[in-house]
């Protein structure tokens, strides 16, 4: 299923979550609230102290490849779409430097705080249908109306 949308213009969002404040649901309440129909992250900088990931070798079948991270970590990437089945990436680097990333599940507690620039399509529309090739809800992209 080839989901290409045309062109759209591009509305900027910018939202700072605080101390204790899980990421994942408090960027799907700010998406909710703004009724954006096609949102996705531009940016991010912060950091948590938890997090649930899925790991890349990861299938529809086997999603045993999770791993519960705990401690301080830097946000060094935060990147996807925030539809309302949200499918986002990050990767977060340890006190030591090292680096680990994966398909965010939740859990995403903000340490300090975490300042997010959000992205939408103005003229389009996220959904997510099944993919009978991959057993995942795939995105799928189309020209809003109205």
């Amino acid at each position: 299923m080839s989901s290409a949308g045309g062109g759209s213009a591009l509305r900027v969002h910018a939202v700072r979550f605080g101390p204790g404040q899980e990421l994942m649901g408090s960027l799907q309440a700010f998406v909710e609230e703004r009724r954006l129909r096609a949102p996705f992250i531009i940016t991010c900088v912060g950091s948590v102290t938890k997090a649930t990931l899925r790991l890349a070798n990861a299938t529809a079948t086997n999603t045993d490849e999770v791993i519960h991270l705990s401690g301080r970590f830097e946000i060094v990437s935060l990147v996807g779409t925030l539809n309302r089945d949200a499918h986002v990436h990050v990767c977060l680097a340890d006190g030591e430097g090292r680096t680990v990333g994966g398909h965010v599940l939740g859990g995403l507690e903000v340490f300090t705080t975490a300042e997010v620039v959000v992205g939408e399509g103005a003229e389009l529309q996220f959904t997510r249908e099944p993919d009978e090739r991959t057993g995942f809800p795939e995105l799928v992209v189309h020209q809003a109306h109205g």
